[in-house]
């Protein structure tokens, strides 16, 4: 592991001026708020992309104010500060890779529902899970679900706007987003907002923090907009010859104007982790075939006119279905996808796990150009995402110890961005860019676009303390050392 020393990019403070300013802020919040343990920093010095620096210290606050403190200190003596929720990120977005302060939100999970206005008053270390289940508890629902959602913290989720299975129907975090309160890397407090369906006094700031990735300011509390519990759900597993046959058949779906609440797609490669895994074939006769797993979610009547849609759309265009007839079934057939991500280790010890968004019109052209790069490369490469949206989720797989893997998953990785932006389509649907997609934010960006937004990023933190080194700053993450270590939620 580095050392925060290593790496440090404030030439004007030594080792032993940080080391005195840490004491300082002890004293002025406490040794139960700032620590300096070797497990503390241990803990706090890596997140899922398991990229690891040393902080010289984690401070969790117990109280709103104290984070102004922090910030006004760190902010007068040119201290880096990196803000901290549950570490799921993949990308590196919480990695202290200059050193400085941790600054952990996990005490600060407070959720409050308001069933009359039909909103969620919550703060930043508040798990989405729980957020999902106390909504529920009155009849509410909050839509976005990433798959670290019994884990991550929506704190974390609106810096990076997380998305999520039921992105095409019902939107992204951004979508939920009411208002925020926060505090500018100054330490000024600020609130993005009210707890009002219409707000439109003075620039739109509360966006901008939005998949900023704390880099533009500390997110303390949010309010979330709810919808009403769909009253009824439908789960339909549909089977492909191929990927090309499946990326055509969804978007006729959608031309139908059907709208599914989830529309999970698993190519081959996927499906065959996910049944040696099993140990079971999904369809008997077809196994490591591609499917679509469909979710239809809305009243009675609406789920009546459209599982007839859907059915009619499966046997014109499916080579084979099964249709749920209970939630027992429903959860047997979601089992496929949740098996699939932490089974493709079988393919390989190491994966660059990519989140880019491809347009609809060229689902098909990617599919093809997608098997080509697996010939090329000579990786496995499974693919699974949200159709809805054109979210995929492109898993390079290799073995570390093996150098001619590495290299070619460096060129995969690159020819898969420049491929995305190509054809009109994201490098990040959803994960952001943090440390790991740093060198190719300038395929998806100008120089002009990058410079407004460095421009902003000056603006609100002219000494440039929170969360530095990240998004414009090229980082070779496959280059950097990697501890070892295990999640509970790598195998969503």
């Amino acid at each position: 592991m580095r050392d925060a020393g290593e790496t440090f990019i404030f030439p004007d403070m030594t080792k032993k001026q940080l080391a005195s300013a840490t004491l300082a802020m002890r004293r002025k919040l406490g040794a139960r708020v700032v620590l300096t343990d070797d497990a503390s920093l241990e803990a706090a010095s890596f997140d899922s992309s398991r990229i690891a620096v040393r902080p010289a210290a984690v401070i969790r606050p117990t109280k709103r104010e104290q984070i102004g403190v922090l910030l006004k200190m760190a902010n007068k003596i040119g201290v880096p500060v990196t803000p901290r929720g549950r570490g799921t990120t993949l990308m590196g977005s919480a990695v202290p890779i200059q050193g400085g302060w941790v600054l952990d939100l996990m005490g600060l999970d407070t959720i409050r529902i308001d069933p009359e206005a039909g909103l969620a008053h919550v703060q930043a270390g508040a798990n989405v899970g729980a957020i999902q289940d106390a909504a529920a508890g009155q009849g509410w629902f909050y839509p976005p679900d990433p798959s670290s959602k019994q884990y991550c913290t929506i704190g974390g989720n609106i810096a990076c706007n997380a998305g999520g299975m039921h992105g095409g129907k019902y939107g992204v975090t951004r979508d939920f987003v009411v208002a925020l309160k926060g505090y500018l890397p100054t330490g000024e407090f600020v609130e993005w907002g009210t707890a009002t369906r219409k707000f439109a006094a003075g620039f739109n700031l509360r966006d901008l923090w939005i998949g900023s990735e704390g880099m533009l300011g500390v997110i303390t509390d949010a309010v979330l907009r709810l919808i009403p519990q769909p009253a009824a759900r439908w789960t339909l597993l549909t089977s492909f010859a191929d990927e090309v046959s499946a990326f055509r058949a969804a978007r006729a779906l959608f031309a139908a104007r059907v709208q599914p609440a989830i529309c999970e797609f698993l190519d081959r490669y996927s499906v065959q982790c996910a049944e040696q895994a099993m140990k079971t074939t999904i369809f008997p006769g077809q196994p490591g075939r591609p499917v679509i797993l469909i979710e239809l979610a809305g009243s009675e009547a609406e789920l009546a006119d459209a599982k007839k849609a859907v059915l009619a759309w499966a046997e014109a265009n499916a080579a084979g279905h099964r249709e749920a007839q209970t939630r027992a079934e429903a959860e047997t057939l979601w089992a496929v996808r949740r098996k699939c991500s932490g089974a493709m280790f079988q393919m390989g010890d190491a994966k660059l796990n990519e989140d880019i968004t491809v347009p609809l019109g060229a689902y098909e052209d990617f599919a093809v150009w997608l098997e080509q790069l697996r010939a090329k490369s000579g990786l496995a490469i499974p693919t699974f995402g949200h159709l809805a949206d054109g979210n995929l989720h492109v898993n390079i797989m290799y073995h570390k110890a093996v150098a001619k893997e590495c290299r070619a998953a460096e060129k995969a990785v690159l020819a898969l961005m420049k491929k995305v932006v190509a054809l009109g389509g994201a490098i990040s649907g959803e994960h952001g860019i943090g440390l790991a997609k740093t060198p190719f934010l300038r395929l998806q960006h100008n120089a002009a676009q990058i410079g407004a937004m460095q421009a902003v990023k000056h603006a609100l933190d002219p000494k440039g303390i929170l969360n530095p080194g990240k998004m414009f700053e090229v980082v070779e993450v496959w280059k950097a050392p990697r501890v070892v270590a295990s999640f509970p939620w790598d195998h969503k």
